[in-house]
């Protein structure tokens, strides 16, 4: 590994701000980044639906995962603050998921769009402005079915508008879509 993307790969929360994109490329200032990621969890759920993580595992976790060279962290759901802190001390960034990928298929049925964007606003509202957020990842891979059923220009609306709120409760960050290559024309 070189001596800059090493340098990248470890302390991308040495950098001020948030990424941002210029043509091709991520930046955090006027530091091109390279993302060396991994995905952590899904993890089993307690009662209340909410995953079960332990702080010191998942201190211990980053640290190794900082260790091995990676800076970018994917959680599937949205992670808990301390989690969001954790990730900030190891010097890694988190991508945070925004599942709403199940919800989809229903979005023809009265009231569940208001419902659904109201449940993103909320979890975004437990990360936003941490410095830790490198992005928010808004669905996970719509499966094909729900695309053909409900059809792209359908979903692509919906993710735009999941966007938009993404935007207004947490302006500087950026937000994606993560897709597989059954739907990548989304």
């Amino acid at each position: 590994m070189g001596q800059v993307t090493a340098q990248f790969s470890r302390n991308l929360n040495l950098v001020a701000g948030r990424p941002t994109v210029r043509g091709k490329f991520l930046f955090l200032g006027d530091e091109k980044i390279w993302i060396k990621g991994v995905t952590y969890g899904t993890f089993a759920k307690d009662e209340n639906g909410i995953e079960r993580l332990v702080p010191q595992i998942v201190e211990k976790d980053f640290a190794a995962i900082a260790e091995n060279g990676f800076n970018v962290v994917r959680s599937y759901t949205v992670p808990p603050r301390w989690v969001l802190d954790a990730a900030w001390r190891n010097g890694l960034r988190v991508m945070v998921g925004i599942p709403v990928e199940v919800p989809m298929a229903l979005i023809d049925e009265p009231g569940k769009s208001d419902e659904m964007e109201e449940w993103v606003r909320k979890q975004l509202r437990t990360c936003a402005g941490h410095p830790a957020v490198f992005c928010y990842t808004i669905g996970n891979e719509i499966a094909p079915s729900i695309v053909r059923w409900q059809g792209k220009r359908r979903i692509e609306k919906f993710l735009e508008r999941l966007y938009q709120v993404a935007k207004q409760e947490d302006a500087e960050a950026l937000a994606t879509y993560v897709n597989f290559s059954t739907t990548a024309y989304l």
